[in-house]
């Protein structure tokens, strides 16, 4: 009887609430990321959950899980402050703003310097308008953004754009990437991926660009983010870029907190 009891126990929704400080791998979407905690923690297998703040696949860190009546508070948990740790590629740029995206353009990246690249940072301080990526889950006339440029019907749109504020961006340091490198992390990375994100079509299109014997090396820089929420860092990058006249794009992204959620504390 009390096997029974505690059977029936288990499998009842929880009516009190949690928030949770998970952190979502590198090719995890959010929803894999919610459906792993069901594995790491059976207790929550029947519950309500959803995330508070998405992460790209691309992406990894701070991702916070609302659990049972938490959800009623969803908004406020959307609305908390971000920090994150973005490298930035010069030298290419692609359709999604990351590596798992098509390259639609390179460029010679010999000239960008730190000065250069801090200088170019201060434009994005303070408040801002920035735009959607193209491929993001906006909605927009009934469909996501991401819907539009698959059929690559954005020139029927005129791209929407929010107002967010970057309250600190800086440098922290200058590195290369050697090309043999860059393709290796770039073929883990979108191997880690499931579902339909074009991985196929994205590798293929690197391997154009980039070979395994290759000898030449890519400058990229870490910058450190704090930032409202609704801020995409892909797109700091990719906007980065422009404003150097260099292609550039969202190397590696680590949200490392989450209004008072930091990433040393996360469910790995």
């Amino acid at each position: 009887m009390a096997e029974l009891l505690n059977m029936d126990a288990r499998n009842k929704k929880s009516t009190a609430g949690a928030v949770l400080n998970l952190y979502k791998q590198l090719g995890e979407t959010p929803r894999e990321r919610l459906e792993r905690l069901r594995v790491q923690k059976p207790h929550y297998e029947h519950e309500v959950l959803s995330y508070a703040g998405r992460l790209d696949p691309m992406a990894e860190g701070v991702m916070l899980c609302l659990v049972g009546s938490a959800n009623k508070r969803r908004e406020a948990y959307l609305e908390l402050s971000k920090e994150y740790t973005l490298d930035i590629l010069f030298g290419f740029s692609t359709d999604t703003y990351d590596v798992l995206g098509r390259v639609m353009e390179t460029g010679d990246s010999s000239a960008v310097t730190r000065e250069a690249v801090q200088k170019g940072l201060n434009e994005f301080r303070g408040h801002i308008e920035q735009e959607y990526p193209p491929y993001s889950s906006k909605t927009v006339e009934g469909k996501s953004l991401f819907e539009w440029a698959r059929n690559n019907a954005l020139s029927a749109l005129v791209m929407p754009s929010r107002s967010v504020t970057i309250h600190h961006i800086d440098i922290e340091k200058m590195y290369k990437v050697p090309e043999a490198v860059l393709l290796d992390y770039i073929e883990d990375g979108v191997a880690r991926v499931t579902g339909d994100f074009r991985q196929e079509e994205v590798l293929r299109l690197w391997k154009r660009h980039l070979k395994k014997d290759g000898d030449r090396s890519f400058p990229a820089a870490t910058v450190h983010i704090e930032c409202t929420s609704g801020t995409y860092a892909r797109s700091i990058a990719h906007g980065l870029g422009v404003e150097l006249g260099c292609p550039a794009l969202a190397l590696h992204i680590l949200r490392t907190k989450v209004g008072d959620y930091s990433v040393d504390k996360s469910l790995k």
